[in-house]
């Protein structure tokens, strides 16, 4: 982790640097990662938002409002939303909570509810049981919660809407009262321009001048109390409750049919040394740091091996077979020739079109976008620009690189096709570029709308509106199929590669062998899985157990490692193949790497199983099932392109230093 943040540093610095060389900063405020900072003054007021419920129990998330909470004065009203925050699910609303800068406020009436009708303590109970959290904002901090385990005192985002008391009754109890505590950084601003290092990178904050407030930390303690009925008559909302609301003391309140629960709140603020740029540091700790550098060191144990095998591959075998083979005068090579054995017997056959020439270029081509996409985004996420303070922008910024490097896709594609099929013919070439522009988004808008169906059937906020549909499909047919068509142009117009060995007219037989090839291919998988299953536990676990993923660093390394070791299976499994004189090489090169998806499937099943034993209804294990096959399809593409291309240039360069007529 120190190296990672060593490295963000400097990054940052530079393009910090940069900035300020380029220009002066006319801004209040600029701050990496994140959102701009505000100021505040004392008894200004301070606005809480809400998101929406989610529980790791369904996966289904469901509006704030669809609860018996209190409404704001001026009304429920939306806060727009980003392309990544819409299709996450969240819905930011504005809340009846109202704080003033440095002003501490204790027993603060908010309202009363009418009796609860059997259908309104039904889906209470429900909420309760499926043990749905409440997620609300200040300043975009999300509400944090300490609850202590045993020895540990573990940090939670949000709290539950209530629990379920154990015993005969069985009784639902909602939290009706809320304790804030809001931590303020006091500062004195000389108008200076200040770099500061921080666990979430480095910041430059340009102010003009001033002095005032910064909310750098938001806390949140629950708690059930049944007020009285004498204490909260005819009261407005924003009154203070007499006597003072003690929830230590005094029932607690039942969700039961016709009761009328009353909630309140209290806020404290407290001055704190947190700065600014640094606020975030409570959310993003990590954890299990050890667990992360041995997945690494196991990474690079298997990287060593693999890498050894290539070296005596290409240094000891073939450059010596080669060595010696073309020492020797034409008779004498004739003669050889006849008694050559292995890889060398495959020459006349080795560049042989494979079956579906262009379905492996439209999965190449895919490939390619997904791989592109994958490095370039946990590339800068590494670097911090897509920080979770930017809510949506990690899956804003994956699609608008899918969307662009359709160009890059189109381009492989095609030139690719021309080559397999050893002609160079470009006629056809836009059949193939549409294809690659529809492979993958034809089948992700095959099942997103399934699942959606099922989302909108829950009535849960994740379901996409219609509208977004078709603004997906928009940017789609706008951007990314014009841009494959494009790529697919430049892709016909370029010369195709040339194979440095004859075809002959008639194919090789293969010999029989003891065991299926596809055994092999299949088990290969295992060593990119090896790689790759410890970062998956956390990625699965942020994406399923609500839990922050912020180690960005760690999971760059991780992928450079995979996208090693994706090559180096491939290519000693293609020479394998080759010295067995099984010259159909292509799809199985594409498929020993690619053959990863197989095994995150099995994990994502046993993850399902053992790790969200608690996900209830057919609807979220859908949910789940349907996300899972989309990622492991786009596992498949990324990790089979990586061995295709690797096997691609091994192949060539081991024939192009051959010489036979």
């Amino acid at each position: 982790m120190g190296s990672q943040r060593v490295s963000t540093y400097w990054a940052r610095a530079a393009f910090i640097l940069l900035i300020s060389l380029c220009g002066k900063l006319d801004v209040d405020a600029f701050y990496l990662p994140g959102s701009y900072m505000k100021k505040f003054t004392v008894s200004d007021v301070l606005t809480v938002m809400v998101n929406s419920l989610t529980s790791i129990e369904t996966e289904l998330p469901f509006g704030y409002y669809t609860l018996p909470y209190c409404l704001p004065q001026e009304g429920e009203k939306h806060v727009p939303e980003n392309l990544g925050e819409l299709l996450m699910g969240d819905r930011i609303e504005n809340s009846p909570y109202r704080f003033h800068m440095n002003v501490n406020e204790s027993s603060i009436f908010l309202c009363t509810t009418p009796k609860l009708s059997a259908a309104t303590v039904k889906m209470l109970k429900q909420r309760i049981s499926d043990i749905y959290q409440v997620n609300i904002m200040l300043d975009n901090l999300p509400a944090i919660r300490y609850v202590k385990a045993g020895d540990y005192i573990l940090s939670l985002t949000g709290f539950p809407v209530g629990y379920s008391e154990e015993g005969g009754l069985k009784q639902h109890i909602i939290y009706n009262h809320l304790k804030f505590t809001v931590l303020v950084h006091e500062y004195d601003d000389t108008g200076s321009v200040s770099v500061m290092s921080t666990g979430d990178g480095i910041d430059a904050v340009a102010t003009g001048g001033g002095s005032g407030f910064q909310v750098v930390g938001f806390e949140v303690t629950p708690c059930s109390l049944r007020h009285t009925r004498d204490s909260v008559l005819n009261m407005q909302m924003y009154g203070k409750i007499s006597p003072p609301v003690d929830c230590d003391e005094g029932p607690q309140q039942p969700v039961q049919e016709g009761e009328q629960i009353t909630f309140s709140y209290d806020v404290t603020f407290i001055k704190s040394d947190i700065r600014w740029p640094s606020r975030w540091d409570a959310y993003l700790k990590m954890e299990g740091a050890r667990v992360h550098w041995f997945s690494i060191l196991n990474s690079l144990m298997v990287i060593a091996f693999l890498a050894g095998i290539v070296f005596v591959i290409f240094l000891r075998t073939v450059r010596r077979d080669l060595t010696k083979y073309e020492e020797l005068d034409k008779e004498e090579q004739a003669q050889m020739t006849e008694e050559l054995s292995g890889w060398k017997l495959v020459v006349g056959d080795v560049f042989r079109a494979p079956a579906q020439v262009e379905l492996l270029s439209v999965m190449v081509g895919d490939g390619v976008q997904i791989a592109g996409m994958a490095v370039v985004t946990i590339f800068f996420a590494a670097l911090g620009f897509m920080s979770p303070a930017s809510r949506g922008m990690l899956l804003s910024g994956m699609i608008i690189l899918y969307l662009v490097l359709g160009i890059l896709s189109g381009y492989i594609a095609v030139r690719l096709w021309r080559t397999l099929k050893a002609n160079g013919d470009p006629t056809g070439w836009r059949s193939i570029t549409w294809r690659v522009a529809c492979f993958f988004p034809g089948i992700a808008f095959g099942i997103l709308p399934v699942l959606n169906f099922l989302l909108w059937a829950s009535k849960s906020t994740g379901a996409l509106p219609i509208s977004l549909f078709f603004v997906l499909l928009a940017l789609w047919f706008c951007i990314s199929v014009p841009l494959t068509l494009l790529g697919g142009y430049f892709g016909a117009r370029a010369e195709h590669i040339q194979y440095p060995v004859r075809t002959n007219q008639i194919p090789r037989e293969i010999p029989q062998r003891k065991y299926p090839s596809w055994l092999l291919v299949l088990g290969a998988g295992t060593l990119p899985f090896g790689t790759l299953f410890i970062e998956l536990f956390f990625i699965m676990s942020s994406i399923w157990l609500g839990r922050v993923y912020y180690v960005f660093g760690f999971l760059l390394v991780v992928l450079v490692l995979l996208v090693i070791v994706c090559a180096e299976v491939s290519v000693v499994l293609t020479y394998m193949h080759l010295c067995v004189e099984d010259w159909k090489w292509w799809w199985k090169s594409f498929f020993a790497s690619g053959s990863v998806g197989l095994y995150v499937f099995i994990y994502a099943v046993n993850y399902l199983v053992f790790d969200l034993r608690s996900l209830s209804g057919p609807v979220s294990t859908a949910l789940y099932m349907g996300y899972t096959v989309l990622m492991v399809l786009a596992i498949i593409l990324a990790t089979g392109t990586i061995g295709f291309l690797s096997s691609f240039w091994f192949v060539y360069y081991l024939f192009s230093s051959v010489k036979i007529d």
